[in-house]
């Protein structure tokens, strides 16, 4: 159960009431720049918690390119716990097979993750194919439930910060004054190059695709078609929920070996050339773009009240599928700190360990991507292989975590070798509650609270001390055999915290491990929180 606040039954996320502190909204906000995928969770994670936020576009609709079409593991759970994976769910789908040909034949069906298999502690190991459209769809009706939308045809054109604020001007002469502001404005943002920040890297002038949404009637949804030979090839990948194809190839070339401007027309003989199947024809290219390879990344994602997320704070290849997922779980990790502060919950240090914590990971991040890249570069022409190849474990997510940080705090003098550490990401793991009915972590972590995981009976006195204390910033649940207790009858979530003995394990909002200690040293949970508001 969940101490001092009644038992679980069934399904136990918090409602949507829950979830918005019952202070009152703060008189301070948060400007938002760029309402793509990053600017839109972090819209959400803001506005779900009770900030004043403003999102703000420059573009005058929302973009049609389908862009990014993939969430990873990692960002399903993120979205399990906003609420909304269910809804993206219906919108994409998770079994699609790479179709390789080679001289206009089909030479292989592969199924990139079908090596992987659902755990309890990890129970999506599949990506979401899904157009990024769609995810911002999805993403603002979230957010309009919070009363926030999304104010298209608005450019942020200067700002100024000093110790207590930030004051933005937007196009028309606008001008208002927030706490903070945040750069979610691509690889080009101008919000990163108003600020004393450098965004060192290399562009690869030479490894250049074009891209783009085409239709194709005749030709097969069910499968991601790759034609690749000696000379070069051409992918459609079907976009569910829609009649679109996302179109990427090698350019064409002139007489001259010069790259041709990508348009319907050279889809259309790139297509006829590698795949050879007479009487399709691409239509209705709703948008058509130029990809070169760029890995590049901020040398800082804070600097005073502005801060930086996504492509604006690191830009690098395509393959893997990193970059809309890296972006969401930026605005992730952000979300719940940003929130304490403006609340005044939370001390102003707080906001550095966004850029402690994710920093190391775009860096990660553009290695990984780029490795694949060149992997995939060098593998592609071989019959049978190529782009299932860099669906890896890596890119699944799961493994990433920030042992590291200083948010990251052990007092339980586990093993060096305990397999599960501060910093890591929460596993999941099925329970029963004190009805019998089935329940989640996960279930237990969605919300904006968080959570303390009490093992054995002699946790059961710092969680209830901490419920007294603390009320609805942290949730408390004891597990075990106990009367009252959440049943682990597999063992599983022992297993996956490693448990020995009683213990406690506090978890964030964003469902990394905080803290881990002894069943009965409720003073390290104090202490913990205590120093979070500064």
């Amino acid at each position: 159960m969940r101490l001092g606040h009644g038992s679980i039954h069934g399904v136990a996320a918090p409602t949507d009431v829950d979830r918005v502190p019952r202070r009152g909204l703060p008189m301070s906000s948060v400007l938002i720049v760029g309402a793509g995928p990053t600017g839109l969770t972090l819209a959400c994670e803001l506005a779900r918690r009770g900030a004043a936020v403003r999102i703000v576009e420059r573009s005058p609709a929302p973009q049609r390119g389908s862009r990014g079409k993939g969430l990873n593991a990692r960002s399903l759970e993120v979205f399990e716990g906003m609420g909304i994976l269910d809804r993206l769910q219906a919108l994409g789908r998770d079994d699609l097979f790479f179709r390789k040909y080679r001289n206009g034949e089909p030479v292989s069906d592969t199924d990139p993750f079908a090596k992987f298999a659902p755990a309890p502690g990890a129970p999506y190991v599949r990506g979401l194919l899904i157009a990024q459209w769609n995810v911002e769809r999805v993403l603002r009706d979230r957010l309009a439930e919070w009363g926030v939308r999304v104010e298209f045809g608005t450019e942020l054109t200067g700002f100024e910060q000093t110790a207590d604020a930030v004051t933005a001007t937007l196009a028309g002469g606008e001008r208002l004054e927030v706490s903070h502001l945040v750069g979610c404005d691509g690889g080009r943002s101008g919000i990163r190059k108003a600020l004393p920040v450098t965004f060192e890297g290399r562009t690869l002038q030479e490894q250049r695709m074009v891209i783009g949404d085409v239709e194709a009637e005749g030709l097969s949804q069910d499968l991601w078609h790759q034609w690749i030979d000696e000379d070069g090839g051409i992918m459609l990948c079907p976009l569910p929920a829609t009649s679109v194809f996302q179109l990427q190839a090698a350019p064409e070339r002139d007489a001259e070996g010069q790259p041709v401007e990508a348009s319907l027309e050279s889809f259309q003989r790139l297509f006829d050339q590698h795949a050879r199947i007479p009487g399709i024809k691409l239509t209705n290219p709703d948008w058509i773009s130029t990809y070169r390879v760029n890995e590049r990344m901020a040398d800082r994602f804070r600097v005073g009240r502005v801060l930086l997320a996504g492509d604006a704070a690191h830009v690098h290849s395509i393959a893997g599928g990193l970059g809309m997922n890296t972006g969401i779980q930026d605005a992730y990790n952000l979300g719940w700190k940003l929130a304490l502060v403006v609340a005044g919950r939370a001390g102003d240090g707080l906001l550095d360990t966004y850029e402690e914590e994710r920093l190391p990971i775009a860096a990660w991040t553009i290695d990984t991507s780029g490795e694949r890249w060149r992997a995939v570069s060098r593998s592609i022409r071989a019959a049978g292989s190529g782009t299932e190849g860099v669906i890896t474990p890596d890119v699944l997510g799961l493994g990433l975590g920030y042992r590291w940080s200083s948010l990251a705090v052990e007092h339980d003098a586990r093993a060096d070798d305990a397999v599960l550490r501060a910093g890591d990401r929460a596993p999941d793991a099925p329970l029963r509650d004190a009805d019998g009915a089935a329940v989640r972590l996960f279930e237990i972590f969605s919300g904006t609270h968080f959570t303390l995981l009490g093992f054995g009976a002699g946790s059961a006195a710092a969680l209830r001390e901490t419920a007294d204390r603390h009320g609805d910033s942290v949730w408390s649940y004891l597990i075990g055999a106990d009367s009252g207790a959440l049943d682990d009858f597999e063992g599983h979530a022992v297993r996956e915290y490693g448990v020995t003995g009683d213990a406690l394990v506090l978890v964030r909002p964003d469902g990394h491990i905080a803290l881990t200690a002894r069943g009965d040293d409720v003073r390290a949970v104090h202490d913990y929180l205590g120093r979070l508001g500064g």
